[in-house]
């Protein structure tokens, strides 16, 4: 039942996020199932059938109600529900899968309040998605989202905004940048690990994108010398982060 379970989520991911950006497409979902989070619970022990289970339907599931993409701006679990409904999954595990889904975003953890019990798959799943953040993927997928929302790439005038609730976060409505979306979120994203070997890729992929986004802003896609709009930005040390001019 359960390759079955999964062949059948792949299929709802493919058919439900085709059409998006390639920041949250049907790609983004299978890096953080295969690539990641299987990978994160082979180093944490995770090996039952039943949790693994848990863990490859979460993170192939997590992004379809997506609050970004629907019109009222609202997470949408309909799909998600109707889904696992047809998969014939007990009412515990179900449950247990729609919270994690529910509880990953950072949105809720900036929130402050913990809605989602942080049990390992938990953990597993919300480790895979923010590690498909970081690095070059990290960087790529920064720059497609805000080119997909319109979002300039740099306005000095538009500075990063601290101590973000969930609300302003959310927002469509405040006009923000590509840039400042690492300041506020993506650099911060290697403190709020949970598993071990998360935080340790979290910290090399910090550091090699800190070191590739300096040489990009600084040379250019095509290497050239000359300054690009922004490049300051990253050489600034934030609170509590190393200099990355010396990564």
């Amino acid at each position: 039942m359960a390759a079955a379970a999964v062949r059948r989520a792949e299929e709802l991911v493919e058919r439900e996020m085709s059409g998006r950006d390639a920041s949250h497409d049907a790609a983004h979902a299978l890096r953080v199932r295969g690539d990641l989070a299987l990978s994160l619970a082979a180093e944490e022990g995770l090996s039952a059938p039943d949790r693994l289970l848990t863990v490859e339907l979460a993170a192939l599931l997590h992004d379809i109600g997506d609050y970004k993409y629907t019109k009222d701006n609202v997470e949408d679990m309909s799909v998600v529900d109707t889904f696992l409904d047809e998969l014939g999954l007990e009412e515990g595990k179900k449950g247990e899968i729609v919270s994690i889904i529910k509880g990953m975003g950072f949105k809720n953890e900036i929130s402050k309040k913990v809605i989602t019990e942080h049990t390992l798959e938990f953990a597993i799943v919300q480790d895979a998605d923010r590690l498909d953040a970081i690095g070059a993927i990290g960087i790529a997928r920064c720059f497609t989202f805000g080119g997909s929302k319109s979002n300039a790439l740099h306005d000095p005038k538009i500075l990063p905004r601290d101590n973000l609730s969930k609300e302003k976060y959310m927002s469509k409505g405040e006009k923000q940048t590509s840039i400042n979306h690492f300041h506020e979120k993506l650099f911060k994203l290697k403190d709020m690990m949970k598993t071990e070997l998360g935080k340790g890729e979290q910290r090399k992929g910090t550091s090699s994108w800190r070191t590739l986004w300096l040489n990009f802003m600084k040379n250019g896609v095509a290497e050239l010398e000359v300054e690009q709009p922004g490049s300051e930005l990253l050489c600034q040390r934030e609170v509590g982060q190393p200099d990355v001019t010396t990564m």
